[in-house]
């Protein structure tokens, strides 16, 4: 097997994921797993394509990840992990999918508006 390239973005993070056989190693901005995301809740983020498609420990993964925050970058790396997945075998698809692994979330952050405090918030109004 040939190492596969897939990219996944949520919010302003940007993953680039190269996925190839081996043992489990996952390592990200040439980081281990455990010491880039600390979190258990983040871990399971990422391991979860693997965890869903019974293949745990069967795939080494090299992402290099930027932008955004700690949950937008594991969030990314799930996404282009899921593409990576369903590349390896088309059956993978029929696990991810309803599970929403291979959409990608549009929600971004609202611009503020000019005028305004923030996106939504006013500056405080004074009728006298």
């Amino acid at each position: 097997m040939e190492i596969i390239h897939k990219i996944g973005r949520r919010k302003t993070a940007v993953a680039r994921v190269y996925l190839s056989e081996g043992t489990g190693n996952i390592t990200i901005n040439s980081r281990d797993l455990k010491e880039y995301f600390p979190t258990a809740t983040l871990q399971y983020k990422i391991k979860q394509a693997f965890a869903l498609t019974d293949t745990v420990d069967s795939y080494d993964v090299k992402a290099n990840v930027y932008g955004g925050g700690n949950t937008g970058q594991a969030e990314a790396i799930r996404l282009a992990l899921s593409r990576a997945m369903c590349e390896v075998d088309a059956e993978n698809r029929l696990s991810l999918k309803p599970e929403g692994l291979l959409t990608r979330d549009p929600r971004m952050v609202e611009r503020k508006k000019f005028g305004q405090k923030k996106a939504r918030k006013k500056f405080q109004f004074s009728k006298r």
